[in-house]
């Protein structure tokens, strides 16, 4: 798989018979059937499942029938959505309000008590996934803070907290106190607490355990867990966070034998570049997963977009190629489920350019037709994230508290960054493109 530009992506659409004639099935209406896993290959019934997938955090936010809710809106969203070929969300399926500056609110849960409303806006949301044939990865906590996670249980069951960004605890401290998560007894049981809660329920709206849901892929256990940051505690974390991933995944796997369970992990940027913490997390875990953040690891410069990307593009491919590698190894699928990249000159605005981006994505998706081509274990992708019709209201381009105009770009970043918009159709173009490309017509 060489390095793909826009000069060289129309060789792609010479693959285009090859790739119909691998056995792909159609997937605009999905069979009401679980996805399973043989090997290194997500099944649907008897076919190969492949998918192209978004990022949409605050679904169960728009689901929820309340002033921060808008059913309309969220109907909307995924007509769209499924227009450019997205069969794939991943949504969060928690929240823990507390004291984070970041943490959206309200939450699915405080220290005392549950939030009903959002627990039937994420019922409401999963109703309207599974009538459009798609399917859903729903994570279970965070460990960053936008939407309170891991370092909210800690505050939860110790009274003391980290703030990220906060300038007299600056990186790594906010993912090293963080770390305590993994040994703390009392914080994986309230997070446990959670899990059985949703894992365990019955959709309100269709009467559908979520247990019994084919329109649910995946149970993931986190978004981007990290056993910390600096080596000394990276170290002194990692059997407590081998067994936070092994126990939670047998606890859900008690509940329901159905599903999927996914981990959630960057890759190995998220354990300072180890392959072989890579590899030991994902031992009883379906399938690996990928981020890929190339501005956010210093590999790009948002502001000279010029004269950092060609550096940038070949970093993309060279961890694009470790994770194919890795999947291989461990004979297990991969998906790259977090991929973003700004708008020309790191501007925020929906009629800014997306040039580089365009180019950025292409990477990606010449990386998941390629291994569909060759039998590889690629499954599919979830790009970040999906802003839709949502516009900032803010002049600083800032989240305030009680927003309702959700973005793909989550309340601790600046609203337009990495989202795609309603009005962005080069980015639409090249999302259904490669949806016809991976699926048979």
């Amino acid at each position: 798989m060489g390095l793909i530009t826009r000069r060289n992506l129309m060789v792609a659409g010479a693959s285009l018979t090859t790739l119909a004639l691998l056995g792909c099935k159609k997937q605009d209406e999905t069979p009401d059937i679980f996805i399973t896993r043989q090997g290194n290959k997500l099944m649907l019934g008897d076919n190969i499942y492949r998918f192209v997938g978004a990022n949409i955090w605050y679904g169960a936010y728009l689901g929820a029938d309340a002033a921060f809710g808008d059913r309309e809106r969220l109907g909307r969203e995924l007509d769209r959505l499924k227009a450019i070929g997205v069969t794939n969300l991943r949504i969060l399926a928690s929240s823990e309000e507390g004291p984070l500056k970041a943490g959206i609110k309200p939450g699915f849960r405080t220290n005392e008590s549950w939030n009903d409303t959002l627990f039937v806006g994420l019922d409401y949301c999963m109703a309207e996934v599974a009538k459009r044939g798609m399917k859903a990865v729903l994570y279970l906590t965070n460990f960053w803070e936008w939407s309170g996670g891991m370092m909210t249980y800690l505050y939860y069951t110790t009274g003391k907290f980290t703030d990220m960004n906060d300038p007299e605890h600056p990186w790594p401290m906010f993912p090293d106190h963080n770390s305590d998560f993994y040994r703390s007894e009392a914080a994986i049981s309230l997070y446990h607490q959670h899990v059985r809660r949703i894992v365990d329920r019955t959709n309100s709206v269709t009467g559908k355990p979520y247990k019994d849901d084919t329109s649910i892929m995946s149970w993931q256990l986190c978004n981007e867990p990290r056993p910390g940051v600096t080596p000394a505690i990276l170290e002194k974390t990692l059997p407590d966070y081998y067994a936070w991933i092994d126990d939670t995944a047998e606890l859900i796997r008690s509940i329901d034998s159905n599903h999927l369970i996914s981990l959630g992990q960057e890759g190995t940027a998220a354990s300072n570049g180890r392959e072989d913490v890579f590899i030991r997390a994902h031992d009883k875990i379906d399938y690996v997963t990928a981020h890929i953040w190339p501005q956010n690891w210093g590999w790009v410069d948002g502001k000279n977009l010029t004269g950092t990307w060609a550096e940038g593009a070949k970093k993309v491919d060279d961890y694009v190629k470790q994770h194919i590698d890795l999947a291989q190894q461990l004979d297990k699928p991969l998906v790259f489920e977090e991929f973003g990249f700004p708008r020309d000159g790191e501007l925020y605005e929906p009629d800014v350019p997306t040039t580089f981006r365009e180019d950025f994505y292409n990477i990606i998706y010449q990386a998941v037709e390629d291994s569909v081509e060759n039998d590889g274990p690629v499954a599919g992708s979830n790009f970040w994230a999906w802003n839709g019709e949502a516009r900032t209201s803010n002049q600083d381009y800032r989240f305030r508290d009680g927003d309702t105009s959700y973005m793909g770009d989550p309340p601790h970043e600046p609203q337009g960054w990495y989202g795609i918009f309603d009005n962005d159709t080069s980015m639409h173009k090249i999302i259904k493109e490669h949806a016809k490309r991976i699926t048979a017509e």
